[in-house]
């Protein structure tokens, strides 16, 4: 019966990842601490290795000193990683630390000209919750 509900577990969350959602995990200081500048991103938006080098450079975080004490870095970082992306939405990745130049992403908005790609509540109305589908979008004009 376990295995079963796994199974159906499992599938429903692929479901819901084709479709554009994200059953992201919580983590209050994940939430606080990225979600303070920009939305949290969900961690499947990025492999492992790129989120730790992420958390690694805080420092310069594009262009920005968004630097937290080692304790907080290393519990957002260690989150980030265990719920990190896999397969094909990672793959061809490459070193790139922006969500915005993942070949998924491109794949995915090649039909649209984002003012800041990276805003992904400026079109996308429930992006905070992990909801990207096409449903919810607004385009500005």
């Amino acid at each position: 019966m376990r295995l079963l509900l796994l199974l159906a577990a499992a599938t429903l969350a692929a479901e819901a990842m084709a479709e554009g959602r994200f059953a992201v995990p919580q983590n209050d200081r994940w939430k606080a601490e990225c979600g303070s500048c920009h939305i949290a991103y969900p961690p499947q938006l990025l492999p492992a290795p790129a989120w730790q080098r992420l958390i690694a450079g805080l420092d310069r975080h594009f262009g920005t000193d968004a630097s937290v004490e080692p304790g907080v870095a290393a519990e957002i970082g260690d989150f980030l990683q265990r719920h990190s992306a896999t397969g094909k939405r990672v793959a061809g990745a490459g070193e790139s630390l922006r969500i915005t130049q993942t070949p998924w992403f491109v794949r995915e908005h090649r039909k649209v000209s984002a003012k800041n790609p990276a805003g992904c509540e400026s079109c996308h109305t429930t992006a905070a919750e992990g909801d990207f589908r096409e449903r919810n979008i607004r385009l500005p004009r």
